[in-house]
C-alpha cells in the first residue's frame, strides 16, 4: 500500500521580531491620558486619531 499522506513543513513568518517603539507614551490630545501600545508607532489613540481614508482605484469623483 502507498502512503497516500501529504506532508509539509510549517512556514516561519517569524523570521524577524515586530517593530516596536518606545513603552510608556500617552496620546498627545490634551486631557487623554490613554496608554499607548508598544506596537503603535502613530501619537494619537483609537479615539482621538485624526480620520484616514483608504486610497480608492478607479473612478475619481469630482467634488461639488
Amino acid at each position: 500500500m502507498v502512503d497516500d499522506t501529504v506532508r509539509g513543513r510549517r512556514i516561519s513568518a517569524a523570521t524577524r521580531p515586530p517593530k516596536a517603539v518606545s513603552e510608556g507614551r500617552t496620546c498627545i490630545t490634551p486631557g487623554c491620558q490613554t496608554r499607548l501600545n508598544r506596537y503603535n508607532g502613530r501619537e494619537h489613540c483609537y479615539t482621538h486619531a485624526p480620520t484616514r481614508f483608504p486610497r480608492l482605484r478607479g473612478r475619481v469623483v469630482a467634488e461639488q
